[in-house]
């Protein structure tokens, strides 16, 4: 019972931690600078364990979005996160602070591919035809820079929250 409960307690600060990068998404933020392809990345460093990290990534996003609202091609963005989640799961072992930027832009890429082609699919905005697809990932160049500022810099603020939280708990 005791190894359970230190397991547990390991997992508190990660999971606060990427509870309360999903509730910054409630924060008033420039359009796609939200930390959730950050959150995706870290979880499998954090957890060690897949399907604590979909999980936790599951329950983050729709508490969030209970307040943010529901739309259109959420289960796009959902299986971007999912996917990014399950491929840095993968690779979890590899991340650190000299790789985190070209993997925040990896995770970054895989998001704008999936969620635009969602925006594509369901939407009524743009023509159901290639000109209407490479239309509507043309004009999402913009919201790409925000996405992807965002990622790399929620991405090192988690990174280094855990470090220090490692650092402190060594400590003790």
């Amino acid at each position: 019972m005791k190894k359970y409960i230190k397991i547990s307690e390991k997992k508190i600060f990660p999971i606060s931690l990427v509870l309360l990068l999903a509730f910054s998404r409630l924060i008033p933020h420039p359009p796609n600078f939200t930390p959730i392809i950050a959150m995706a990345i870290m979880s499998g460093f954090f957890f060690k364990n897949i399907n604590l990290s979909f999980i936790v990534l599951l329950i983050s996003m729709l508490l969030a979005d209970v307040f943010v609202g529901f739309y259109k091609n959420m289960f796009f963005v959902y299986s971007s996160l999912f996917l990014i989640t399950f491929i840095f799961f993968e690779i979890a072992n590899k991340i650190n602070y000299k790789n985190l930027f070209i993997l925040g832009f990896l995770g970054s890429i895989i998001f704008y591919l999936i969620s635009n082609f969602g925006v594509w699919a369901v939407g009524n905005i743009y023509e159901k035809n290639l000109n209407g697809l490479i239309s509507c990932y043309f004009l999402a160049i913009p919201f790409f820079k925000n996405t992807l500022f965002s990622t790399i810099i929620f991405s090192y603020a988690a990174f280094f929250a855990n470090c220090f939280y490692e650092k402190i708990k060594l400590k003790n």
